[in-house]
């Protein structure tokens, strides 16, 4: 409750800091501007257009059930991920046994791509929920679990050694010592499964499904309606900013800053 309130207390001030990345972003949408003057618009729509499409489809509400399918899935996906990585990730950082032996697994799990995964996954599922769900899951997996796992092997011996000596009680162990730790080493590994699953699903949805932003992105790109395109690609991109920047990113400073200063 008190890490809420405090992540609240400094939604004002983490904003006021965004300057640097409105300007950023303010040099995209130029050189957007400038692709588009370049190449035209069947290549590249400029981004009033696009953003005029997206403004439409969205008034419209022909946008929301899709983006509502794929945000479920998305999310779904993730959310496994993040509760088995955590927990298997945990688990295996207690025993070195276990971590030694979980990583040439993991290594094998990064390195397939996950259109690889996705193949396999229409085998299994066919054109369920199922297959998105599991390749998110698949491709999140590993980045969780490998950041949980390093999350409590790099827990400093000496503090754990001063709990014991102090004889700590169990709630102060977890919430005190522990918890801050693992946690700033989860919140880096759940903004990038965020990311991944929602490039993953739409890619799944692209190929396996008939319903979602995928899935309208492949309408489109039949129709060689190139702004269509990109207004599906910016609502999507814009939805995955907002959740980032305006949730994660302060929890996760707020995190980071429990840790310094409870070091």
């Amino acid at each position: 409750m008190n890490l809420l309130r405090a992540w609240v207390r400094g939604i004002p001030a983490y904003l006021w800091s965004g300057w640097g990345a409105l300007g950023s972003l303010l040099l995209l949408l130029a050189v957007w501007e400038g692709g588009s003057a370049v190449y035209g618009d069947l290549i590249l729509p400029d981004p009033v257009s696009t953003f005029s499409r997206l403004s439409h489809m969205l008034a419209s509400g022909a946008a929301w059930p899709e983006i509502a399918v794929t945000a479920r899935r998305a999310l779904t996906g993730l959310a496994l991920a993040m509760a088995v990585g955590s927990v298997l990730g945990l688990a295996a950082g207690v025993s070195m046994t276990a971590s030694v032996m979980a990583r040439p697994l993991v290594t094998v799990l990064l390195g397939t791509p996950p259109i690889a995964w996705l193949v396999l996954a229409m085998l299994w599922f066919g054109a369920s929920d199922g297959t998105p769900v599991f390749t998110v899951f698949i491709a999140c997996f590993p980045v969780i679990f490998i950041n949980a796992l390093q999350g409590v092997r790099t827990l400093d011996l000496h503090l754990k050694d001063m709990a014991q000596a102090f004889r700590l009680p169990a709630r102060m162990k977890v919430f005190d010592l522990y918890l801050p730790h693992v946690v700033s080493y989860l919140f880096p590994a759940f903004i990038t499964a965020l990311g991944t699953s929602w490039k993953v699903v739409v890619m799944a949805e692209l190929l396996a499904s008939s319903d979602g932003v995928g899935a309208a992105l492949a309408v489109s790109r039949a129709q060689l309606d190139t702004t269509t395109t990109l207004a599906w690609i910016s609502a999507v991109v814009a939805i995955l900013l907002a959740v980032e920047y305006l949730l994660l990113e302060p929890l996760k400073r707020e995190v980071e800053h429990w840790r310094s200063t409870g070091a």
